[in-house]
């Protein structure tokens, strides 16, 4: 009898996981060194609504785009 947990399929979802945090950390940090100004602090202390909804914007796309290349 097959068991209903593949230890294979988790390690590599986990592991897809983590590369997709990475490259999402990663793409995070190579516009905020792109940018003028730092885009953290301009979202948090300056409360600039419209640079927060432009950034979760990209967030979302490349959130997006490495969703669907690690599907397939």
């Amino acid at each position: 009898m097959e068991s209903l947990v593949s230890y294979k399929l988790i390690s590599a979802s986990l592991i897809y996981s983590f590369m997709g945090i990475a490259i999402l950390v990663f793409s995070f940090w190579l516009i905020e060194m792109i940018t003028p100004e730092n885009i953290w602090k301009e979202i948090l202390e300056k409360q600039n609504m419209a640079l927060a909804i432009i950034f979760a914007a990209f967030i979302l796309a490349v959130a997006i785009i490495i969703g669907a290349s690690v599907h397939g």
